[in-house]
């Protein structure tokens, strides 16, 4: 792999590790929305899916 994409990687599963903590936070701070391991796994997971998708390409 390039640079390019080595980069393009680590800055999508930063954005992922993102993504989960706001949903791990909301869900934590609304209880009522969802359990919060849950809801950020789930996210964590459909994240994960996508890239490997897109890396085995």
């Amino acid at each position: 792999m390039s640079s390019l994409a080595l980069t393009v990687l680590l800055l999508l599963v930063l954005v992922t590790l993102l993504l989960a903590a706001g949903i791990g936070y909301v869900a934590y701070c609304h209880p009522a929305l969802a359990v919060p391991i849950t809801a950020a796994g789930m996210a964590v997971a459909l994240v994960v899916a996508c890239l490997s998708l897109v890396a085995a390409r």
